[in-house]
């Protein structure tokens, strides 16, 4: 959309959303917005999916009350975030995000002391570091405005609550319809103000099948190495979206392609072009992931992050057990330092790079026949992802079928549940050695 046309409006009668669709928790927040006088809008993804006909994961709802007001509004709300001020609304089952319409600062020309004490006030509430990426953006505007500063079109479409009419900003409807996703304004301005919008891009077009515009594509692959950029705790949480949503396969092809994976990944990408059957033994395993994702199986990031690193470093500690180093300790040092150069852009928390370590350390065990305390080992905590694993890796390594039908069959048995909690409450506790007392020698002043 040119800067001052109006937006295009699309009312009831004429789109396929339908309050029945929308959360009763969104529709009651957004009533509640409406008669105390307030703009009220969902935004976001959750439109873009609505006009898909997809059941969206969450209702986003953007207002143009101050995340003051909302929390006065709203005794369930919590007000987060340093770089851009959110309100969460807690309700039973359900986290609701209420963001205050934003703008991006642009500096007035004029250099009268008001102008240029009016710039400096603003600025305070956006700050860029040296590269152009955003750190703190807080500036309220008009929902154009908010609409406009947003990553692409498909996501700066909005229902408006007053009257259930759809509002287009940008070209949403028609880069929905064909498909496309596209940057609002400039790709390398967008990309290196959030470097997280990489990630998102690549996200949406997996995960819908839709085509990233090829300029956009094209700066998305020079700037690809600035996702290391983000915090680390961030992009953690953007790997779990981007990797378990059923689509990781596609999402990783277009990362491997831009170069993604390599800044993110560097051992796993080296490790993926250092022989020609890696490609497609790594996308058996994300195959997998998908199929269980697609299933309604949960998946947690500790399996995910086993069939992404298993393959590089079962080759690892097998090479490092033939030159004579114990098979646990090759593992543990492995896990460390493919763990430890993950760690550099992505922090993944201490319990999950454990479980890994742990789900990769029981295959021994498990591949062994007949099983040694079969109870036991199904007592331990990451027993359930050793197994799953093992199917996992057994998709192409067919000589492991055996063990996978043999503990498939150990848990189909009506008592292998009674053994497994035999396993977990009556295992023989540890007995406690006695310290005992070092007897006293004779005191310095002892007569």
């Amino acid at each position: 959309m040119v800067k001052g046309m109006a937006p295009r409006i699309i009312p009831r009668k004429e789109h396929r959303i339908s309050r029945k669709q929308v959360s009763p928790n969104a529709l009651r927040t957004l009533y509640r917005l409406h008669r105390r006088g307030f703009i009220a809008f969902l935004v976001g993804g959750c439109v873009r999916d609505l006009l898909l006909g997809r059941t969206p994961k969450d209702f986003d709802i953007g207002t143009n009350a101050t995340p003051g007001q909302i929390k006065k509004l709203f005794h369930n709300c919590r007000l987060i975030g340093r770089r851009f001020r959110l309100a969460h609304i807690q309700f039973e089952g359900e986290l609701l995000e209420v963001s205050t319409f934003r703008r991006t600062f642009v500096p007035s020309d004029a250099e009268s002391p008001e102008e240029t004490d009016r710039d400096s006030r603003l600025a305070r509430h956006h700050i860029t570091n040296e590269e152009g990426m955003v750190l703190v953006d807080n500036l309220f505007g008009t929902p154009e405005e908010d609409a406009m500063r947003r990553d692409f079109t498909i996501n700066a479409l909005a229902y408006n609550i007053a009257d259930f009419s759809i509002i287009d900003y940008t070209s949403g409807l028609m880069d929905l319809k064909e498909r496309l996703i596209r940057t609002i304004g400039d790709p390398r301005v967008r990309f290196t103000e959030d470097p997280v919008r990489m990630l998102r891009a690549v996200r949406f077009a997996a995960s819908h099948g839709f085509m990233i515009e090829p300029v956009a594509w094209e700066v998305l692959c020079e700037l690809s190495s600035a996702i290391c950029r983000v915090s680390p705790a961030r992009l953690y949480e953007e790997i779990q979206k981007l990797f378990l949503t059923g689509f990781s396969g596609p999402a990783f092809q277009l990362m491997e392609k831009s170069g993604l994976i390599l800044a993110l990944f560097p051992d796993l990408s080296r490790w993926f072009y250092g022989d020609s059957r890696r490609p497609a033994l790594l996308y058996e395993n994300l195959d997998y992931i998908d199929r269980l994702c697609r299933s309604g199986t949960p998946v947690s990031p500790a399996f995910f992050f086993a069939a992404l690193f298993g393959p590089v470093m079962e080759g690892t500690v097998l090479d490092r057990h033939r030159e004579g180093i114990p098979r646990r300790q090759a593992l543990n040092e492995t896990c460390a330092a493919i763990m430890g150069e993950v760690a550099k852009t992505i922090t993944v928390p201490g319990r999950v790079g454990g479980r890994l370590r742990a789900i990769l350390a029981l295959q021994t065990f498990l591949c062994r026949m007949p099983p040694r305390r079969a109870a036991s080992l199904a007592g331990r905590p990451e027993f359930l992802e050793a197994v799953a694993y093992l199917r996992l890796i057994a998709e192409t390594k067919k000589d492991l079928h055996v063990f996978v039908e043999w503990w498939d069959a150990f848990l189909r048995e009506p008592d292998s549940m009674a053994l497994l909690n035999e396993a977990t409450e009556e295992a023989p506790r540890k007995r406690r050695r006695r310290r005992r007392r070092k007897p006293r020698g004779p005191r310095e002043d002892a007569t």
